[in-house]
Order: C-alpha cells, then structure tokens, then sequence
C-alpha cells in the first residue's frame, strides 16, 4: 500500500463536460479514469437509477473510489485500464468520459515517482503490478531508444543532447531518483532554452510516463472499441492534455464522421464507409478564464466530444 497524501485532484473542463454528455437520468456511463471521482461525482448527481462503471488501473485510486462511491448501488468499480473495456462485456453505453491526464493524486505521492519536484525512486507506473519502471527505462535501453522516446512521446529538440547525458552519467552511477534524473536532463539542455515557470525536465518526463504507461496506446485501443460499446445517441467526452493524445482522439472522431475516405477524384464511392460519429466540438474546449484562474493546471487540456449514429 502506498503513503497516504493529502491531494486534491481538480476535475478538468466539469461543467464542460457534463454539457456534452447529456446526463439521461436512467442512462448507463463510464468513466474511464475515475482518479479523484470528480467526473464520476457529477454524473452520479444527475443519475436516477441509471449505471455508471468507474475504470481505473490504479490499485489505489480503486481504493479511494471505494471509499466516495463503495456503498452506491449504482456504481461498479472496475481496476482495470480503460483500453480493456470490451473484455467487461458492458452493456451498451449512453455515455463515456475520458480524462487522460495525470492525477494530482500521482503527482503528490512521492512513493510513485512521476514528479521531479520531489526526491523519489524512479518509478511511474500507473499500474503497479506491471514490471517496466522509468528505472529500467534510463538504465538499461540503449541511448538510441531513450532519444527516440524523449522524440516521440515528449517532443522535445533536445532529446539526443539529453539521451546522451543520462548514458553519461549512468555509465558511473545508475540513476536511482526522480531529482538525480532531472537533474541530468537541466545539465543537458542550455541555460538560454530553461523556460520560466517551466522545469526543463518536463518533456522528458512526460515522454518516459506515457513510455512506460503504453499510454498512446491504451487510448487506441479505447477508440477502436467505441463503435462498439456505444449505443446509438450516446456521446462520448474526451479530454486531452498534449498534442499527441489529442491527434488520436480528433483522428478517430474525423474519420469516424466522414461518409466516405475514397481517395479524393474518385468519381464513385466503393469503400462503402458508413457514418458513425458525428463530431459535437468543431474545435477543440478548452477552459475559461475563470477555470484558469481557478486550476492553473487545466491550461493544456482540450475537449472533443461526439455522438453515436
């Protein structure tokens, strides 16, 4: 069992989403990053004797579910990670919502090793019966590997400057620790590129969490299954907080909207294509002003939402 904390994590863009979800009293929902429950509480308020299923792959976030909704007939908690939700044989949905960001929860538990802002064993699983560790990550891949990651997952020009320092130091001393880590990282990128407000060290640990995580593609695999765990009118609600996880979800909402991919020209359709999605959120939601002010931390977060046909 992990340390106890004393967190609060912040539902993101709340009124937002309770708005595109359409809350049917006797509906059936998923909330498929239950973290603090914040989502899940305000879909319970507008629930009368419908269901809500609450996924989480945290043991410990399960833990604190139980503790806010454990005694609610209407709820199931399921610990388990969202992109497993066909395998649950659910009943056909009204409504899903996905918050894929980061507990503050995570965040603040300095046993879990996602932070830079405290000293910890590097760690980062969300799941912590799976065996992969940011650990293993900065100690045992190749230089070539940790800068494609940093690259891809984390987006960051330096990612070669900054594989190459940890392999450096690594090489006399494993890295143990969250702060020897971004230490290392600081080291690797020059002082005229340190953003105010915003640790150098950012990227890459974003990049290792979503590696270690297989984050990307849990939220694949989520999108593959929605066409079919959806019933007709239910929308689904997804909330982004990089670029990378919000080309996945307006990917999938375009090319699930669209009647038609033949290719451009064609002057007969024969990809027999049918429309699934429409997309409820032309442009991405982001949070008001207010919320800002509110929840500094909600500055990235983008909503997409669309309804099944």
């Amino acid at each position: 069992m992990s340390q106890r904390v004393e967190a609060v994590h912040t539902p993101v863009l709340l009124r937002e989403s309770m708005e595109y979800l359409s809350i049917q009293p006797d509906g059936i929902y998923v909330d498929c990053t239950g973290g603090g429950g914040g989502h899940s509480k305000e879909i319970l308020s507008r629930l009368d004797n419908g269901k809500l299923f609450i996924f989480d792959r945290d043991e410990d976030a399960c833990e604190r579910l139980y503790g806010l909704f454990g005694t609610d007939r209407r709820v199931t908690i399921i610990n388990d990670n969202f992109a497993n939700i066909e395998k649950h044989n659910l009943p056909l949905l009204n409504g899903l919502c996905a918050d894929f960001g980061i507990s503050n929860f995570h965040i603040m538990d300095v046993k879990r090793g996602f932070s830079f802002r405290s000293d910890a064993y590097l760690d980062m699983r969300m799941d912590k019966k799976t065996e992969l560790t940011a650990y293993d990550v900065v100690n045992d891949f190749s230089q070539e590997t940790i800068s494609n990651i940093i690259t891809k997952y984390g987006e960051d020009p330096f990612a070669k400057k900054i594989a190459f320092n940890i392999v450096k130091h690594r090489n006399i001393n494993k890295i143990k620790t969250t702060k020897e880590l971004a230490d290392i990282i600081s080291a690797a990128i020059p002082k005229k590129f340190h953003k105010v407000g915003i640790h150098p060290a950012t990227k890459t640990f974003q990049a290792i969490r979503i590696f270690v995580n297989k984050e990307l593609e849990s939220i694949e695999s989520l999108l593959k299954s929605i066409e079919n765990i959806m019933n007709r009118s239910g929308r689904v609600v997804f909330i982004s907080f990089h670029s990378l996880e919000d080309r996945l979800v307006k990917d999938f909402l375009s090319y699930y909207s669209k009647l038609c991919v033949c290719p451009p020209g064609h002057p007969i359709c024969t990809c027999g294509k049918k429309q699934i999605f429409k997309i409820l959120t032309k442009k991405p939601v982001t949070p008001s002003k207010d919320e800002l002010v509110r929840n500094p931390l909600s500055r990235s977060a983008k909503l997409r939402a669309g309804e099944r046909l």
